[in-house]
């Protein structure tokens, strides 16, 4: 499985593949090539934007295009995943928010 960068996708939480486990949206950070060859992704974890806030969260704003029913954010707390593990796509950011995400990441990388 090779997934495309800024698709939103289910994963498994804890991320791990144990039996007890809950489903929750995460953002594909990296490149479909590097998922391809590596059988990984990195990923952001995207959550309800009830929650306290976090430096450098990127609010959806197109929530139908991501797949999402509620408001949600990207949080800027980032992991890999072994794509075997995904549990299907829910949708992809729109080319606005997925401008967001692009500057956040940006102020977390670039001095």
């Amino acid at each position: 499985m090779s997934l495309e960068r800024f698709t939103v996708v289910r994963v498994p939480f804890p991320f791990t593949d144990r039996e007890a486990s809950k489903h929750r949206p995460a953002l594909v950070l990296s490149t479909a090539k590097f998922n391809a060859s590596a059988g990984h992704a990195v990923m952001a974890m995207i959550t309800s934007a009830a929650h306290a806030p976090w430096p450098l969260d990127c609010p959806i704003a197109d929530l139908k295009a991501a797949g999402l029913s509620a408001p949600s954010i990207v949080r800027m707390k980032l992991f890999t995943l072994d794509l075997r593990l995904s549990r299907g796509e829910l949708g992809r950011l729109s080319p606005e928010d997925a401008a967001l995400v692009r500057d956040r990441l940006e102020g977390l990388f670039v001095a």
